[in-house]
């Protein structure tokens, strides 16, 4: 998996989560101003998966 950061079309930041087989699995959902928060985004989704519970319906 890798993260990729970027510039959108109104030159604010996003990302978007990929799997190992290139398919994108997540992304941000929204843009920041700035780079770093867009960074903090990433950070989230990093330490929030390790402890994320699974449920099925």
């Amino acid at each position: 998996m890798h993260f990729v950061i970027y510039k959108d079309t109104a030159s604010q930041w996003r990302w978007t989560l990929y799997a190992a087989n290139n398919k994108k699995i997540a992304d941000s959902g929204e843009s920041y101003w700035n780079k770093a928060d867009a960074q903090h985004g990433i950070s989230l989704v990093k330490s929030s998966t390790q402890s994320t519970p699974v449920y099925e319906r």
